[in-house]
């Protein structure tokens, strides 16, 4: 005999979106029951911690990008001072280090960017675009495509990201900050705060199917292997993309063409991080540019390539921590994905190896842990974040429209501030669809 679960509202998902949707909804006077299929909350929020270090390591999401008022607001709250990056930024070109001296010329050509006419791929942009610069500005150009927005340079839109480029300036988002105790620390908040509101949490629930109607409802799943169904009035889902494009959950009827638009017309990135802890912040004595001995890498903040596999890597600045991530952009995260732990380490060390100018067998001497999680293969996110494909100028609000006053859409592929792909944008989509949830029940 399946159990059934009968609720007013039904919130998919326990990442920030739904995280934050379900505060919102209880607080305006709704009792909204959270269904989550991992065993913990926060979603692609993964935050481990080093008790030795008394430092967060990050899985998923680090950086705060800016000043995005849905956790600043949060944070200065709760009296949590962000820690801003700060440090130097390298740059391995024509086999050594030396200081980065060409964003200017990159930041020239993403400027020529626009929302305007008709769109493009941002590698027929670069078709057009690229001949008025030099080779090297090219390619550090597809690398921040790659990198920092996880995406395919053929798929991507330019609209969107000249839309997103927009949407950061007016928050500073340029600048990159840390929450001291990691983002961990705002899973908590949000879970102590449902907590306080007396808002329930199922865990280990797989939803498999969606059956729905007007008004109506009803979710079936295993919860730790057992058959188990949910009916609520509303539902908000707040799955990741991927996740909805995989088919994994079955929509009976299935979801209208307008939904279906959308998710064709957007992508979940694909990256991969992962963290080493050394046994001492080796790298701090080494001096790339012989011509200036007494400038070494002890303040280092980023480091950036071209090389394959991890082309980019960053410290804890300016807390100095013998950690550094390395970052493996679109595609190389997608050949990395499913592959063992020590092929994905000896890749790494092996790249650092070549940056750094030092052979891989010491490096592996120093180091002390690896922690990274496969985002890919993760069949609850099935990708890192999303991007706009092109012509997908509004596939963020059609997939965040509501249907009917019953099934309700949030998350970071949803969000209509331009700030997919992020925490923030995830909370905002989260605060959106509450808002909505709330207006639909007051015209019942």
């Amino acid at each position: 005999m399946i159990t059934e679960v009968v609720v007013d509202v039904l919130v998919l998902g326990a990442g920030a979106a739904g995280l934050s949707a379900s505060v919102a909804l209880a607080q305006a006077g709704m009792k909204p029951l959270i269904v989550e299929a991992r065993d913990r909350i926060g979603g692609r929020i993964f935050t481990l911690y080093d008790p030795d270090l008394q430092a967060a390591i990050e899985l998923g999401a680090e950086f705060i990008h800016g000043l995005p008022p849905e956790i600043w607001q949060i944070l200065q709250n709760q009296n949590v001072a962000p820690i801003e990056m700060e440090g130097d930024d390298w740059c391995f070109r024509r086999g050594k280090l030396s200081q980065c001296d060409f964003f200017s010329e990159v930041d020239k050509l993403l400027n020529r960017l626009s929302d305007e006419g008709v769109d493009e791929s941002f590698a027929d942009f670069m078709a057009r675009e690229g001949g008025r610069v030099s080779e090297e500005t090219r390619q550090w150009a597809l690398g921040y495509i790659t990198g920092f927005h996880a995406a395919d340079p053929t798929r991507i839109s330019v609209h969107s990201l000249a839309k997103s480029a927009m949407a950061d300036d007016k928050i500073d988002g340029h600048r990159s900050f840390r929450i001291p105790q990691g983002y961990g620390w705002l899973v908590e908040y949000f879970r102590q705060t449902l907590e306080r509101l007396a808002i329930r949490t199922e865990l280990n629930t797989v939803v498999e199917r969606i059956e729905w109607a007007r008004g109506q409802t009803r979710v079936f799943g295993l919860q730790r292997n057992q058959p188990i169904a949910f009916a609520a009035k509303r539902l908000l889902i707040t799955v990741p993309l991927g996740v909805l494009q995989s088919g994994s959950i079955q929509f009976s009827p299935e979801l209208p063409t307008e939904k279906r638009n959308a998710m064709a017309h957007l992508a979940m990135g694909k990256v991969m991080r992962v963290n080493l802890r050394f046994r001492e912040r080796f790298w701090e004595p080494i001096q790339p540019e012989p011509e200036r001995p007494s400038r070494t890498l002890s303040d280092t903040a980023f480091l950036f390539s071209r090389e394959p596999w991890f082309p980019t890597w960053w410290t804890t600045m300016p807390r100095r921590l013998p950690i550094l991530t390395a970052w493996s952009p679109f595609p190389d995260a997608e050949r990395l994905s499913g592959q063992g732990t020590e092929s994905v380490v000896q890749k790494a060390i092996d790249t650092l190896a070549r940056l750094l100018s030092q052979p891989p067998g010491p490096l592996s001497s120093h180091l002390a842990e690896v922690h990274y999680h496969d985002w890919e293969a993760d069949p609850f996110a099935r990708g890192a974040y999303s991007y706009v494909c092109v012509g997908g100028n509004h596939a963020e609000e059609d997939l965040g429209n509501p249907i009917d006053k019953t099934l309700f859409f949030a998350g970071e592929a949803t969000d209509v501030s331009r700030h997919n792909g992020t925490v923030h944008g995830a909370i905002a989509s989260g605060r959106r669809a509450a808002a909505e949830i709330k207006a639909s029940r007051a015209v019942d």
